[in-house]
């Protein structure tokens, strides 16, 4: 009898049922049909994204809905399998030749000096949304976007920047209504402040509903918070789930609901008119 020990090591090793099932990549060609596994949506491919915390596919369903989602390891479902979806490489890219507010784009652009000029908005979401729209227009006339963390610092702003000539501020506000509060707050600043902005309750709701595949915004009562309660309505988690659903969405202005867009573009003329 040899020395050969015959029940030494794993009697599984090598069954199928322990092997390391290997998920297939598969390139996400545009149209290619895929089914998240998370939540059963099912569309064909239409875009992609890409935002501080990873890679996005953008999924349009038979009813033209539109959602984003993670293209994380097995995320996804083909014919039933389990896949790893995967961004298609390009060669030799076509440069576009309009910004994502729908100006012609300026090639090999280097930001000018920023101007005395500035826009102000009231938070980061308004911020980060003008800059995802408009912020190729802004390096070309070199104007910078701040937030006020809140309209109700804009006098002391004000009284610290001191606008004037060559020197002017445009001012962008959510709840722009006859009536409001942000109204009131907002009146005779002088001809060197120009002050516009959108009827809605958040900078959220200037986006187009179907932007982030919903039929319309919810109502949220006076006195709760309202994207908490956006969120909660909508399933979406946390109120910082909902922002990266709601900034992810946004590629163009064609996103964005008309009030917005114009504006943004009259503080943009305002700041860069030749004085």
């Amino acid at each position: 009898m040899s020395g050969r020990d015959i029940y030494g090591g794993d009697i599984y090793s090598g069954h199928s049922r322990t092997r390391k099932r290997e998920i297939p990549r598969v390139v996400a060609e545009r149209d290619l049909v895929a089914e998240d596994a998370a939540t059963g949506f099912c569309g064909a491919v239409v875009g992609f994204d890409r935002s501080y915390d990873g890679e996005f596919v953008k999924l349009e369903d038979g009813k033209g809905r539109v959602r984003l989602f993670a293209m994380r390891e097995a995320a996804f479902l083909i014919d039933g399998h389990p896949v790893t979806l995967v961004r298609p490489t390009a060669t030799a890219p076509k440069q576009p030749t309009r910004s994502a507010s729908g100006s012609t784009r300026v090639a090999g652009l280097r930001a000018r000096v920023a101007q005395a000029s500035r826009i102000w908005v009231e938070g980061v979401h308004d911020a980060a949304l003008v800059e995802r729209v408009w912020g190729h227009d802004l390096r070309v006339e070199g104007v910078v976007v701040e937030h006020l963390e809140g309209l109700d610092n804009l006098a002391q702003r004000l009284t610290e920047f001191g606008p004037g000539p060559g020197q002017r501020v445009g001012v962008l506000v959510d709840h722009l209504v006859t009536g409001s509060k942000e109204t009131g707050l907002t009146t005779g600043l002088g001809p060197h402040v120009l002050v516009t902005g959108h009827p809605y309750i958040d900078v959220w709701e200037a986006v187009r509903p179907a932007a982030v595949g919903i039929r319309e915004w919810p109502k949220v009562p006076r006195g709760e918070d309202w994207k908490t309660g956006i969120c909660d309505r909508l399933g979406w988690g946390t109120p910082q789930d909902g922002w990266r659903r709601v900034y992810n969405s946004v590629s163009s202005f064609r996103d964005l609901e008309s009030p917005l867009i114009g504006a943004v573009e009259r503080l943009i003329d305002f700041v860069t008119e030749p004085q």
